[in-house]
């Protein structure tokens, strides 16, 4: 049964913030399109109404059932109608409850219906994003559209629609039973709802900004939990002998939280007193008015307690009905804030008849390349970066008419100095990004034509932080061929020269690799995303400084495994040990976004440039040169 709202449910509604405050209007079609997503549930909506109409107007039936038992059952010494109207009223508790178990049904189904929809929803347009879009959208921002805003969005349909249809029927019913029983002990019961209002919204202001303050201080104390807690946070920290600094900064903020718990609590305290208070003095009033009316013989005494009793199921339906503004408004921004997301277009997506690729033909095309990065304005959200806003301005570009050819199963090596822009030429071949200028083929098709499935398939990658998801060795590496056999897994592993280790675990291939694969050496790792890599089994492999900050023992045990996973392959690596790539049988020298040289590596050592000048600098001794084995 609905009846009266209960202080701690008013309190929460008095201590929200009115979403439109900074804001003039909601987007267009915003409400259209809530209504559309909501369609699928419009009879399981339309019956959660029904039973909501029914409870609320059972709200005055106990009252006026307590009326007739005192005026015409004990008044009158009827004691069959004393017994008949208590089984009613306990029939009508039945009723209630079973009412309310309904309603909570239906407004379950509908609630989680539309958190799921809407999440898949989300969920599977942000996957479509662009790697620019993550590089720039604060990640806890985005979980939040997930969790928080969908939420808030949901509760349009459940605990918003009904409280309002169900508060507007109660007071109505009441005020008209009231009228009904006497007009003017009614009339006296509204002017004190000021009285009521009054602390209430001085609460609701006071908890709102509170409430602000303390959920942003808990954001930035799990903030803090956050980066501290995981692993290369905890190595930070200890490296750098920071420990009691930390413990300082985090005793600052858990302070903050707690002194805010404390106003917090004491505010509401004041607004439960005057409530109490108001309260008390209204039903003071119905009864010392009721009670010279019941004296003068122009009141019933069933009739007063029925007042009394209707009195307090008043002031809460209309407190709730004071910010019903402030709640369906913010049911909407959480709305709106969701379609924000959904509306952000893809910058990278499918053509309209997108060619397939043909797997046999393992080629690589750079035809004078250009690009720049894309704009804040055209990849992100500036409600979704944080610290960062988006300017509009358009970005230099990084790569300047860039033309090279990777014939199928040759190794071409880029090197050359830090931002030159190699990895920048690496994500353009399995489309991460899109040029700006020029084309990019793979297959002898362009890359932009080409199905993103297909392209994705036939081409892999080895970075130098191979990330590990905090999940088993078995389901990383089935995450690149779901239905491979343990036998397969073991072969790949053995391929990848870590079957060993693998296999001396206790879990063996069920063994957790911890937070972004933590739990395993650097080399391990790297092993671990080639014995990956050659499960996906592409044709084209792209190696971007993998044997990058291992020890000698380590790269060692490494190139072996890419010795296997470049076998027959067409690779694009990126070497920042150019003693790993003399064998190949391209070096393309990149700086400041263009070839500056290409050739062989005694061909560059002889000419003199700048490769040869690096080659210099990181070597001192030939013999410290460990030569990539390419079979």
């Amino acid at each position: 049964m609905s009846g009266p709202t209960s202080p701690m449910r008013m309190m929460h509604q008095f201590s929200r913030e009115d979403p439109t405050k900074d804001r003039d209007r909601l987007a267009p079609g915003t409400t259209r399109r809530v209504f559309a997503f909501a369609k699928p549930y419009s009879r399981k909506i339309g019956a959660f109404l029904v039973l909501v109409v029914i409870d609320a107007a059972l709200i005055v039936a106990s009252p006026l059932l307590f009326k007739k038992i005192i005026d015409d059952g004990v008044a009158e010494g009827d004691r069959s109608l004393v017994t008949m109207l208590a089984v009613v009223i306990a029939v009508l508790a039945v009723g209630e409850a079973v009412l309310t178990l309904a309603q909570r049904w239906y407004s379950s189904r509908i609630g989680e219906g539309l958190i799921y929809d809407l999440r898949t929803k989300v969920f599977g347009h942000v996957q479509l994003m662009p790697v620019a879009f993550f590089s720039r959208t604060n990640t806890g921002s985005l979980v939040s559209r997930l969790n928080n805003d969908v939420i808030g969005a949901q509760r349009a349909f459940t605990s918003v629609l009904s409280g309002v249809v169900s508060n507007i029927i109660s007071v109505v019913l009441v005020v008209a039973t009231m009228l009904f029983l006497s007009w003017q002990i009614t009339l006296l019961a509204v002017v004190m709802l000021p009285l009521f209002l009054f602390p209430a919204k001085w609460a609701g202001r006071r908890l709102s900004g509170l409430t602000r303050e303390q959920m942003q201080t808990n954001a930035n104390m799990s903030g803090t939990m956050t980066e501290r807690f995981n692993v290369g946070g905890a190595m930070l920290v200890t490296l750098f002998g920071r420990r009691q600094e930390e413990q300082d900064q985090f005793s600052r903020q858990a302070e903050t939280v707690r002194d805010l718990g404390v106003k917090i609590a004491m505010v509401g305290r004041i607004f439960f007193s005057a409530l109490t208070l108001v309260a008390a003095l209204a039903t003071a009033l119905v009864y010392g008015v009721g009670g010279q009316f019941i004296i003068s013989e122009k009141l019933s005494v069933g009739t007063l307690l029925a007042l009394a009793a209707l009195l307090g199921r008043l002031y809460g339906p209309l407190t709730a009905l004071s910010n019903v503004r402030i709640d369906v408004m913010t049911a909407l921004v959480s709305f709106e804030r969701v379609f924000e997301v959904l509306d952000l277009a893809p910058m990278i997506t499918d053509g309209d008849d997108p060619q397939p690729v043909d797997p046999s033909r393992a080629t690589v095309h750079f035809e004078n390349v250009t690009f720049r990065y894309p704009t804040a304005d055209e990849v992100s959200l500036a409600s979704l970066e944080g610290v960062a806003r988006p300017d509009g301005k358009v970005t230099v570009d990084i790569l300047h008419d860039v033309s090279f050819d990777v014939e199928a199963g040759e190794m071409v090596a880029l090197v050359g100095p830090s931002g030159a822009g190699k990895t920048t030429l690496t994500h353009l071949v399995a489309r991460l990004y899109d040029v700006t200028g020029g084309t990019v083929r793979v297959g002898g098709t362009d890359v932009r034509d080409v199905k993103s499935a297909d392209l994705h398939a036939m081409v892999g990658y080895v970075t130098q932080d191979a990330h590990m998801f905090h999940d088993s060795i078995r389901a990383n590496l089935t995450y690149a061929k779901p239905d491979a056999s343990d036998a397969e897994l073991m072969t790949a592993l053995g391929a990848a020269q870590v079957r060993s280790l693998v296999e001396a675990l206790p879990d063996g291939l069920d063994t957790v690799v911890g937070d972004r694969g933590y739990r395993l050496s650097g080399g391990e790792r790297q092993r671990l995303a080639i014995a990956r890599l050659l499960l996906k089994a592409p044709r084209i492999v792209i190696l971007d400084e993998a044997t990058a900050h291992l020890d000698s023992e380590s790269e060692h045990t490494l190139q072996r495994a890419l010795d296997t996973a470049l076998e027959g392959r067409t690779s694009l690596v990126i070497a920042h040990r150019l003693s790993t790539i003399r064998q190949a049988d391209q070096i393309l020298v990149v700086d400041g976004g263009r070839i500056v040289e290409r050739g062989t590596h005694e061909g560059l050592l002889a000419a003199g440039g700048l490769y040869s000048e690096l080659y210099r600098t990181q070597f001192s001794d030939e013999a410290d040169a460990v030569p990539l084995r390419i079979q």
